[in-house]
């Protein structure tokens, strides 16, 4: 599985009490609703469009892209993935869905409404979370470093590096832009940064540690919180983890 960074998981590990020593806001959340989840779906990345959650699986010989229909969690259209690639982030571009590839420096571009493979791209280091902000894709590694990418071209245009009170911070998995800025899961905790696109700085941090109970006690722990969509019409967010029988619809609130 993806390489532990020792020392980011310890800071990982430590999340809300580094925020309020670093005067960073520390959220909640209420949950608004929740809804059936595939807990045979190793989430790699999830995004709405449409009406419509689509999700990406990792595993190899298990990976797959999916059409999902929200209300039901009744998988509508799907398309493993070769079994020498392990799937990981997927983002929307146009017509087209976009994902990764772990360790085999490889994405694919497929057709929104077919599922048709159209293209395939190439990029150095490993692919972990995928999203996009209008403009470009950006791109998470399991570094501090999240890479924006040009959409048609794919190629890195900017980086930026992820900083709380200047501290790296690494670990950084599943992403999705909401309002301009950007979600990510840190990778083995229950906590979502809540970051800067522009300065790569954390502005916050929101504390899911009570939403699942059994996260990250499943198989090899590996059950773990991953999986951010919005909404952006109706301003809803939505998480899930790997393998977790529910998708939550979720109400970011300041903890008092």
């Amino acid at each position: 599985m993806k390489k532990i960074y020792a020392q980011a998981l310890l800071l990982a590990s430590l999340l809300p009490a580094a925020a309020s020593y670093a005067a960073l806001p520390t959220y909640d959340f209420k949950v608004v609703r929740s809804y059936p989840h595939d807990t045979q779906a190793f989430t790699e990345g999830l995004l709405y469009r449409d009406g419509f959650l689509y999700e990406s699986t990792g595993l190899n010989g298990k990976s797959s892209i999916r059409k999902v229909d929200l209300a039901s969690g009744k998988v509508l259209q799907s398309k493993d993935i070769p079994p020498q690639y392990f799937g990981e982030g997927l983002t929307v571009w146009g017509d087209t869905l976009v994902g990764l590839t772990w360790q085999t420096q490889t994405g694919f571009v497929f057709d929104l409404k077919t599922f048709e493979l159209k293209s395939q791209f190439a990029y150095p280091g490993e692919g972990w979370g995928l999203a996009q902000n209008g403009k470009e894709l950006v791109m998470s590694d399991g570094s501090a470093t999240l890479r924006f990418l040009d959409p048609k071209t794919f190629l890195e245009v900017r980086r930026v590096k992820v900083t709380a009170d200047g501290i790296a911070v690494n670990q950084l998995n599943e992403l999705e832009v909401v309002d301009g800025e950007i979600f990510a899961n840190i990778w083995h905790t229950n906590t979502i940064a809540r970051i800067d696109q522009n300065t790569g700085k954390i502005t916050g941090w929101i504390d899911f540690s009570k939403l699942y109970p059994d996260a990250g006690k499943g198989p090899n722990a590996e059950n773990v919180m991953n999986g951010i969509a919005y909404d952006a019409d109706k301003k809803r967010l939505f998480v899930t983890g790997k393998l977790w029988p529910k998708i939550y619809e979720v109400k970011i609130v300041p903890r008092k």
